[in-house]
């Protein structure tokens, strides 16, 4: 041993304590022993720093060591518990280990004892080492969603800048060159009237440009999204989804905007987005029903399809980097998404995550940003798919 073992020992024979301690140093235990008897000394002993390992008889005067054993578990559940007493029974024995001894020596056999100190000791310091192990994973698990957490908040952020830069600034440029043009073409004298007739298809490449910089900034972060919330975004986006593929996306929502979290409108939308992106890439489907709630404080987004369904291995498979993405975004917020399938029947994604509120000093319920706020007698009218303009810009 590379220290002095510190053994607590509770024992009231005094003529056995000195045979169990000649053992340990027959087995070659160096150690230094602290001998209890009562339970009030006991506890006292282990609650100070605590011992390396703890050696108990089994039956005394005032004092069980079950009951040692209890204490033991509670106040310092790593330090090995070796029961030695003159005579136990095999049911107690076992007793005793499903209680968490770890092991025991009959008073008879003490050659056993030194042996039996040392597999503890290792056991227990493997214990300890794989505790150590788990919790260091545990630590670099959290760090590592701390920096998904922060790497998908930039990146949100990012797309919202670049959304609106392409929109306003590229948008606007192409706007003016247009009317610029469409004003040069009207001021052609009448002798160069065949070039005038060359400034119309200009004109419509124009206004073709435009449009795709619509789309694009829409595609990056849908104006909407921001301007008018959860519940208009994913309407737009089932309507946009049902004009581009012919399946059939009917929307339900019972959720009073305004006043939902950022993050958590951000992560609805965009777990919206991949899971309709998986139906029309994988499911086969000619209709899908949306549903968003709110349920016992949280919020719900349900998504069903009638398509081919998807398989065990396929949700749990190395390809599914999309779903794994869409329940890391709900496991970041503290929500979760499950996934029920059959196949052939269909295939349900739903999303629940806690809405994150806090009460401002009128008594308003506010939203995470700044200045938002509910008012209780706010009523948003509902919107169907198809009342949505098909592309809004922002």
């Amino acid at each position: 041993m590379k220290h002095d073992l510190r053994i607590l020992l509770l024992e009231d024979n005094p003529l056995d304590a000195e045979l169990i301690e000649h053992a340990l140093r027959a087995g070659g235990v160096v150690f230094a022993v602290r001998r209890v008897e009562k339970k009030a000394d006991f506890l006292r002993e282990v609650e100070k720093p605590p011992p390396d390992v703890i050696l108990s008889d089994y039956a005394l005067p005032s004092f069980d060591g079950l009951t040692a054993l209890a204490i033991a578990r509670e106040k310092c559940p790593d330090v090995p518990f070796i029961f030695v007493t003159g005579t136990m029974g095999e049911e107690v024995a076992i007793e005793t280990l499903k209680n968490g001894a770890t092991d025991y020596i009959l008073k008879s056999r003490l050659s056993r004892l030194g042996p039996a100190v040392r597999r503890a000791l290792r056991e227990a310091g493997e214990r300890a080492e794989r505790k150590r192990a788990e919790e260091q994973l545990l630590e670099s698990h959290e760090q590592l969603r701390a920096l998904s957490a922060h790497l998908q908040s930039v990146r949100e952020q990012e797309r919202t800048r670049i959304a609106r830069e392409v929109h306003d600034e590229l948008g606007q440029a192409l706007t003016s060159l247009k009317l610029a043009l469409s004003r040069l073409g009207r001021q052609l004298p009448r002798t160069l009237k065949s070039h005038a007739q060359n400034v119309k298809p200009l004109v419509a490449r124009i206004d073709s440009t435009i449009q795709t910089v619509r789309r694009i900034a829409t595609e990056l972060r849908p104006g909407i999204l921001d301007d008018l919330g959860l519940v208009a975004a994913i309407e737009w986006q089932a309507n946009d989804f049902q004009e581009h593929t012919g399946i059939r996306c009917q929307v339900s929502a019972t959720v009073k905007e305004p006043v939902l979290d950022q993050e958590l409108t951000t992560a609805f939308f965009r777990i919206f987005q991949e899971t309709l992106t998986n139906v029309i890439r994988h499911a086969r489907a000619t209709r899908v029903e949306v549903q968003l709630r709110k349920e016992n404080g949280s919020l719900l987004l349900e998504v069903k399809d009638n398509g081919l369904g998807i398989s065990e291995a396929q949700i749990s498979g190395t390809q599914s980097i999309g779903l794994r993405g869409m329940r890391e975004r709900a496991e970041l917020l503290g929500g979760q998404l499950s996934i029920q399938a059959h196949q052939g029947q269909g295939t349900a994604v739903t999303v629940k995550i806690p809405l994150r509120q806090s009460v401002n000093h009128k008594g308003q319920i506010m939203n995470h940003r700044r200045g938002s706020h509910e008012n209780p007698d706010h009523r948003r009218p509902r919107h169907g798919a198809k009342r949505l303009a098909p592309r809004p810009g922002r």
